[in-house]
């Protein structure tokens, strides 16, 4: 399991109602599901990655983010989780409004696009960064929407979502020591991690 999805696993109450959006090969529900007795499933648009889940007895779904959580009831979980996938979809804005129809509360973890190394690199080539978090040329990437902490936080301003915590991290496995200072942790966390909720 990634560094990001123990954080994320850590968040979660034991025995909570679980989704999981862009669930990859099910390893955070897995985790969920064995270790803190949560009633977990996910949704994944690859379907490569759906059949691996449901080959090894996982509740993963094929959809995607943008069009389908529509189709869940209000408040039919008590967490829903994005992992790193909020710069991949379409309408963010929007997928983060379902996540907080249909959960109480919201992990969202994202790679930010603030981060010094993608600064430096573009300062000193004029191209798009390339590292192992960003690591795709710009003509394939999936990342549509990248953003960074300070985007994010004042989409969650103008929305009026409660931030109930935060953290940056980075892809070694570190908490970030600055997670305080929000300009620092924009500077030098890698990835970002949100509980969100309605205030």
């Amino acid at each position: 399991m990634r560094f990001d999805q123990k954080l994320i696993a850590d968040m979660i109450p034991d025995r909570s109602r679980v989704l999981d959006v862009g669930s990859g090969d099910g390893t955070l529900i897995d985790h969920l599901f064995h270790e803190k007795g949560c009633d977990a499933q996910g949704i994944e648009i690859d379907m490569r990655s759906v059949t691996r889940s449901v080959a090894h007895g996982l509740p993963v779904m094929q959809g995607d983010a943008d069009h389908d959580l529509a189709d869940y009831p209000a408040n039919r979980f008590d967490y829903v989780v994005l992992q790193r996938t909020l710069q991949a979809v379409e309408k963010p804005r929007e997928v983060l409004n379902q996540l907080l129809r249909i959960g109480r509360y919201a992990i969202v973890s994202f790679p930010n696009f603030g981060h010094w190394r993608l600064r430096w690199q573009l300062l000193r080539t004029g191209r798009m960064p390339m590292t192992p978090v960003w690591n795709t040329p710009w003509y394939m990437t999936p990342n549509i929407h990248p953003c960074t902490i300070y985007d994010f936080i004042a989409l969650c301003e103008a929305e009026n979502y409660k931030v109930e915590k935060w953290l940056a991290v980075r892809e070694d496995g570190c908490a970030a020591p600055f997670s305080r200072s929000l300009a620092l942790a924009n500077l030098f966390g890698e990835q970002a991690l949100f509980l969100l909720r309605k205030a």
